[in-house]
């Protein structure tokens, strides 16, 4: 098992990247893609049209 991380140095602050994580996450998003998957958030196209003199 090989670990690979990265360090992400901004300002003062310094970030650790696993690589498996995101790797991970990419592949779980792929496949939630695949699927049509929502992330239960509304857009406004994704309302049904209203009938004739609904309001």
């Amino acid at each position: 098992m090989m670990i690979c991380n990265r360090l992400i140095i901004d300002g003062n602050a310094v970030y650790e990247i696993d690589d498996e994580c995101m790797r991970q996450k990419e592949q779980r998003n792929e496949r939630r893609r695949n699927q049509g998957y929502k992330g239960g958030r509304c857009s406004m196209g994704s309302r049904p049209a209203k009938a004739v003199g609904e309001r």
